[in-house]
């Protein structure tokens, strides 16, 4: 039963009690005027009860309006940034430090710009030789714009996931086997990958941005491991022997050229020798030539006696063969430059024993010859 009908209690929830017609709104506001009025420490019953009321409910709002601006002042740290959002729509990007937006009306969201993430991933690529390569690989990126990290993409670190296996994908799709996992094609792999995945972030809006792309590890199926281990042995038996030849290609080159050097100088001075030394000879034959044409008979026997003089003088014995005669005369040479005397000439052929004498030379009859010019 209500408190205003017939039988009721005739109580009034604003506290008056009257049995006849609606409250009055008057009233009403006095009491809550004097409730809040007790709240801030106001004597009630006073005068100029409306007043009072306007100055409560001033300083309500008030305490109100501060309590809001203060709940606006917010703060982005360094690293981050702040998307500022007024019912629902993007209108700015703010950098570190202190701000101020409006609550219930702008909306900020805080976005790790400056931490480097990291993603892992494996899978399996098939090569530009048709064969089946394992790869783990490591994405590290960062996020290069916050609005568009935020609203461009629903999921942007699962979509570089993504994005990451398929860029290795197809560059290992466009290099062979061995250059993918022997030597330093995992590297040039890296790199590409890095340049291509960038290419798609940018295309997908994402926001983010790649730090290093890394080829951790490729292997060959689990079937084929032995055989690829074995590749990987001849690969580094091959740069062991490179290197092993081309430290003894650096250490015989510089010999060999320092020898055929030395041949050529040698072979240049024997020129210039036998040049100068013919040349020589030249002028002596014509000088030769012209002392022939004025006396060539004096000229001819001179020739001869300086070129048995020049045979002599090589030999320490010479046996002559005295014309008609048959006996040959024996001349120790050796020993008649060295006595410088009278020696002996012994006859060779049809002598008899005993039929000369030691100390003077005879001839083959037995007469002694006299020593004069040759």
């Amino acid at each position: 039963m209500a408190w205003n009908e017939p039988g009721g209690n005739g109580k009034d929830p604003w506290g008056n009690r009257q049995n006849d017609g609606p409250p009055d709104l008057d009233e009403v506001f006095r009491n809550l005027q004097k409730k809040l009025a007790g709240l801030f420490g106001s004597k009630p019953g006073g005068t100029g009860n409306g007043g009072n009321f306007a100055v409560s409910l001033g300083l309500i709002l008030a305490i109100i309006l501060i309590a809001w601006s203060l709940f606006g002042i917010y703060i982005i740290d360094e690293g981050e940034r702040g998307v500022v959002l007024r019912f629902g729509k993007h209108i700015d990007t703010t950098q570190p430090g202190p701000h101020w937006y409006p609550p219930l009306v702008e909306k900020i969201i805080k976005v790790q710009v400056a931490n480097v993430r990291q993603i892992k991933g494996n899978a399996q690529a098939l090569t530009g030789d048709k064969n089946i390569v394992r790869i783990e690989y490591t994405v590290q990126y960062n996020v290069k714009d916050a609005a568009d990290y935020v609203f461009n993409v629903d999921l942007p670190d699962q979509t570089l996931q993504q994005a990451s296996e398929s860029a290795f994908r197809e560059v290992i799709g466009k290099n062979t086997f061995d250059f993918v996992t022997i030597g330093e094609g995992r590297e040039e792999v890296s790199r590409l990958v890095e340049e291509l995945l960038q290419q798609n972030l940018d295309f997908y809006g994402t926001g983010l941005e790649v730090v290093n792309a890394n080829l951790n590890e490729s292997q060959p199926p689990q079937e084929v491991q032995d055989a690829f281990n074995e590749a990987i042995k001849a690969s580094a038996d091959k740069e062991r022997f490179i290197e092993e030849a081309q430290a003894y290609r650096n250490d015989i080159l510089p010999k060999a050229r320092g020898d055929a050097q030395e041949q050529i100088e040698q072979a240049m001075a024997y020129k210039f020798k036998v040049i100068e030394s013919a040349e020589g000879e030249a002028q002596r034959f014509l000088k030769l030539l012209t002392e022939y044409e004025r006396a060539p008979e004096v000229t001819r026997q001179r020739l001869y006696l300086e070129t048995i003089e020049t045979v002599l003088a090589n030999s320490g014995k010479v046996v002559v063969d005295v014309e008609g005669g048959n006996n040959m005369m024996y001349l120790p040479l050796d020993k008649i430059i060295n006595n410088q005397g009278r020696v002996s000439i012994e006859p060779l052929g049809n002598a008899q024993s005993g039929g000369g004498s030691s100390d003077s030379p005879t001839t083959g009859n037995g007469s002694t010859p006299s020593r004069g010019t040759r």
